[in-house]
């Protein structure tokens, strides 16, 4: 699938009519003042903004717009075979045209967002030059916020799963037993199974909230070991 995410989409910031300014000055003595309360001020939408009865009524849903719908409500990465079971229609092929017909509908109407393909699924995610504005929007959960040990436990799991404890301590020359279980509480490490060796230790490995989190398809998209260590300068 072709990666959309590196057009340079433009945001239109028109300049409304500026509105007049509310009067502020109070009453004269002379003025007769209106013992009714004041009635609410209407919001002027558009009336194309509301859709009437008739309208959606004329609406006719194709499987391509009933995938768009379910993937713009949805806050996880759905698998094709899970949007076919929804729609309770459509191949798999044709899942994955739609997904490209979407796409390039949103590319050519410079849309600001695209559907993007995370842990072997489909979701709907806004362009990364709208984040200064969404950062505004959305606020990072403090339960969520990874320390430093987490994140270099959590580096050494998902390089070298399937990896017991001691392996992993070995490697950061400290104990590592409660970084590790509070990686499992996030639902970021898993136990996958016990090593062929004396004691049969757990092995650990990274789980399919990993994936979503970091924003990866597979594993396969983690990033080189020998790109981190000489980054492009």
């Amino acid at each position: 699938m072709e990666n959309d995410l590196n057009e340079q989409d433009k945001i239109d910031n028109p300049i409304g009519r500026p509105e007049p300014a509310a009067d502020l000055s109070t009453p004269s003595e002379d003025e007769p003042v209106s013992s009714e309360p004041p009635q609410a001020e209407s919001e002027d939408f558009p009336q194309e903004m509301e859709a009437s009865p008739a309208e959606e009524a004329a609406l006719t849903p194709t499987l391509e717009t009933v995938i768009e719908a379910v993937l713009f409500a949805s806050d996880e990465p759905l698998k094709p075979a899970k949007l076919a079971e929804i729609a309770e229609a459509g191949t798999l092929k044709q899942i994955h045209q739609c997904v490209r017909d979407l796409n390039r509908k949103y590319r050519e109407g410079g849309f600001s967002f695209r559907i993007e393909r995370i842990a072997g699924g489909y979701q709907m995610m806004t362009l990364p030059v709208f984040n200064p504005w969404l950062s505004k929007l959305v606020k990072v959960r403090a339960d969520n916020k990874l320390s430093p040990a987490a994140l270099e436990t959590l580096a050494i799991i998902a390089y070298k799963q399937p990896i017991i404890r001691a392996d992993i301590e070995a490697i950061r020359g400290v104990a590592s037993g409660e970084v590790i279980r509070n990686l499992m509480y996030k639902g970021l490490v898993k136990i996958v199974g016990r090593a062929e060796i004396l004691g049969r230790p757990m092995q650990y490995g990274t789980t399919q909230k990993f994936l979503e989190v970091f924003g990866l398809n597979s594993l396969k998209d983690l990033p080189n070991v020998e790109e981190l260590k000489n980054p492009q300068t």
